[in-house]
């Protein structure tokens, strides 16, 4: 009976011991102790759009496959997921660096990594440790010739690109971030047009030449005249191009952008850039244009007569020398992100105001022309955006709502303080000077639904309440209080403001569209401050689209676009005015190259 009574303390024992032990996975003949059991384990993270899902295969405590289940991410933000999977891979660790310009999408991606890892029952710490089978760090040297380099895979540069390929030109375009758009894809990328379409449909008289002097009233008169008539003539056709040619959609309805004499502004479909640059890449692509991402242009070379022949660049692993027999095109954006360089031009926009534009949107071809004589035209024009979130600075799609002229602007006293449909400068210079700096935007459920905010930017909305950015509630006072304004004021502003609308006239500030009262509840009040969206400066060009030297005189080889260059726009853009700009002369820079 001892002895039964020992062997089965034993056999207690080395259950308990297995129990306790790391599982066992049979490969072939072999036994291996691993941590984590082998398996595909799922998980969930929230990025910019909203969920991720992605499911993980793990074999002998180590990542070998990540598969994305569901995303919503902006298009083109998938590369940062690729990117953190093959990084993820060839390390086998999730403490990797968040891909620059997709900190959203990194981060939510990770967070779904790491949710996968705690439903196999693992952390973090229980992978085995690889090293990186990365480069020597040496870069393999690549030269290649083409008729035409364009730097830049955002709006300007891809409109230049296609131009230039359907002219005969053989065309590579570099982007130095992961992927293609630039501010334009994080735009709501709505189009100023006279004479459109939706305005005759709707019976708005409108012409180039009013487009023109708003354009110039806009911008204080600083703006190159020659410049703006090219805009202005040939907006409308640029439009119809990306639509018919691109494929492009436009919904059918406008919005009444600040400092426009009327409404002019056309609107691609869900209200965003994704519409635009998303069909533009397949655009590039069905013609065969390459595109090499994570590719940054370092410097320009010329040959003796100082025409630009080509373009320095460094990739993830190469550095290019790229010889040209046409041009160079530079579509590399503003400078808004470079806060050196802000403050160089501007110094009140230093490091304390937050900014609407990419991490790449950091001046680089500012630079690169400038070191080459290019001459800068209004470099210290920069402009802020009103409705921005306080916390990161990014440009909030909720703000459209006062393009459709359903909202007033508050402050903490619960009063009004500039026309809703101002100029973006005018009306950021104005939030600035109230209490706390911010301003709280009022619209009702019919402004809502009438603005189509639910419809196009739902991840947005949710992120505004988890932040407590937005509140909806069935009171105006109740709203009031949730952000501490005085609520007593606040109901007059109201009331005075639905009493204009009846009467059909704004006595206080004079407001150019007031299609609807503010009285149908729930209500929301939306927390907004300003920052850095727009800078008005760069590279000097003609009509052509050539950049020009600091004689006055062209650069041969050398064209620009978008909002790498100067003169357009004067001391301030208009809202919408961006993209009518970086499509002409996007548009007119590829097809000169051509030439």
């Amino acid at each position: 009976m001892k002895k039964f009574l020992a062997i089965l303390l034993a056999m207690t024992m080395l259950i308990g011991l297995v129990g306790c032990s790391n599982a066992k996975q049979t490969q072939g003949d072999k036994a291996t102790t691993t941590a984590i059991k082998d398996g595909k384990y799922k998980g969930e993270g929230k990025g910019k759009g909203g969920a991720i899902s992605v499911e993980v295969t793990i074999e002998n405590d180590t990542i070998t496959d990540i598969k994305v289940l569901n995303q919503k991410e902006t298009p083109g933000y998938e590369t940062a997921m690729n990117t953190l999977t093959k990084n993820i891979i060839s390390t086998n660790s999730v403490d990797v660096d968040i891909v620059s310009g997709c900190t959203l999408t990194s981060k939510g991606f990770l967070e779904a990594v790491n949710a996968a890892l705690t439903a196999a029952g693992a952390k973090a710490d229980m992978l085995k440790k690889l090293q990186a089978s990365g480069t020597t760090g040496t870069k393999k040297e690549v030269n290649e010739n083409h008729d035409i380099v364009i730097i830049g895979a955002g709006g300007a540069g891809l409109s230049a690109a296609i131009e230039a390929k359907k002219a005969g030109a053989d065309v590579i375009v570099l982007e130095k971030m992961p992927m293609a758009g630039g501010n334009t894809l994080i735009s709501g990328a709505e189009y100023a047009a006279p004479n459109n379409w939706i305005q005759k449909k709707e019976g708005i008289k409108d012409s180039t030449d009013q487009f023109m002097k708003d354009i110039l009233k806009g911008g204080d008169n600083k703006n190159n005249p020659e410049l703006v008539k090219v805009v202005a003539e040939n907006a409308l056709a640029g439009a119809e191009w990306l639509r018919d040619e691109v494929g492009v959609i436009w919904e059918d309805q406008m919005m009444f952008f600040g400092g426009h004499s009327v409404k002019r502004s056309l609107i691609p479909l869900g209200a965003n850039g994704k519409e635009i640059i998303r069909k533009q890449v397949a655009k590039a692509e069905s013609l065969n244009i390459p595109i090499l991402y994570n590719t940054t242009a370092k410097a320009l070379f010329t040959d003796t007569k100082g025409k630009v022949v080509g373009v320095q660049a460094e990739g993830e692993d190469k550095n290019y020398t790229f010889n040209t027999k046409k041009a160079v095109i530079i579509a590399s954006g503003g400078f808004g992100s470079n806060i050196e360089m802000r403050v160089k031009y501007d110094p009140k926009m230093d490091k304390n105001v937050l900014s609407t534009n990419t991490v790449g949107s950091t001046g680089d071809g500012i630079v690169m022309a400038e070191k080459i004589g290019a001459a800068l035209e209004g470099m210290e024009y920069i402009q802020t955006y009103p409705i921005c979130d306080p916390l990161t600075g990014t440009l909030l799609y909720f703000g459209d709502a006062r393009m459709y002229g359903h909202t007033i602007m508050v402050n903490k006293e619960g009063k009004r303080f500039v026309e809703e449909l101002e100029r973006r400068d005018v009306i950021s210079m104005a939030i600035k000077e109230q209490t706390g700096h911010v301003a709280y935007q009022i619209l009702d459920q019919k402004g809502l639904e009438e603005s189509n905010l639910e419809e196009h930017h739902g991840p947005e909305i949710d992120y505004l309440y988890k932040n407590k950015l937005l509140v909806k509630a069935d009171t105006l006072e109740e709203a009031a209080k949730f952000f501490d304004i005085n609520a007593k004021e606040l109901k007059g502003s109201v009331d005075r403001y639905n009493g204009y609308v009846k009467a059909g006239k704004d006595l206080e500030f004079n407001k150019r569209s007031m299609p609807s009262t503010i009285e149908k509840g729930p209500f929301y009040i939306l927390k907004a401050a300003p920052a850095v969206h727009h800078t008005m400066g760069g590279i000097k060009i003609n009509t052509k689209a050539q950049a020009i030297n600091k004689d006055g005189k062209v650069i041969e080889g050398l064209y620009a676009a978008g909002e790498v260059t100067g003169g357009i726009h004067g001391t301030n853009r208009l809202g919408s005015n961006a993209l009518a700009d970086i499509t002409v002369f996007g548009r007119i820079a590829g097809q000169n190259a051509a030439k």
